[in-house]
C-alpha cells in the first residue's frame, strides 16, 4: 500500500476515534448506557490503534492478523451504535454519522483482506 494511503486511513481512523469521544461526552451517563459507553470507546478507538499496529507488522500474515482485528472491532463498533440508535433516540443523526463511517471501515478493512 502507498505511504500517501496509509497516511490517509491512519489519520481517518485517528480523526474518527476523536469523533468517538467527542459524541460520548454528549451522552447521558446513566447506569443503563455507562457500560455500553465503556465498550463503545473500547473497540472503536481500538480500531485506529490496530490500524497503525498493521502498518508496522513484522510479515504479510501479522499484518493481515492486525486488520482482521480492525475489521471486528469495526463490526462490534456498529453493534454498539445501533444499540445506542435505541436508548439516545435524540442523537439518531449524529448516531447514523458515525455508523455509516463505521460501516465504510469494514468495507475497506475487508477489501485490503481480500488482496
Amino acid at each position: 500500500m502507498p505511504n500517501n494511503q496509509k497516511f490517509d486511513l491512519e489519520n481517518r481512523t485517528t480523526k474518527y476515534s476523536i469523533e468517538i469521544i467527542n459524541f460520548i461526552k454528549k451522552l447521558k451517563n446513566t447506569i443503563i448506557n455507562r457500560p455500553i459507553i465503556d465498550q463503545l470507546i473500547r473497540s472503536a478507538t481500538s480500531i485506529g490503534a490496530n490500524y497503525c499496529e498493521a502498518n508496522e507488522a513484522e510479515s504479510k500474515k501479522d499484518f493481515q492478523n492486525k486488520i482482521r482485528i480492525c475489521k471486528k472491532e469495526a463490526k462490534e463498533t456498529m453493534y454498539w451504535l445501533k444499540i445506542l440508535s435505541e436508548i439516545e433516540k435524540d442523537k439518531i443523526s449524529e448516531i447514523k454519522i458515525l455508523y455509516q463511517e463505521t460501516r465504510e471501515f469494514v468495507l475497506i478493512f475487508s477489501a485490503i483482506l481480500k488482496h
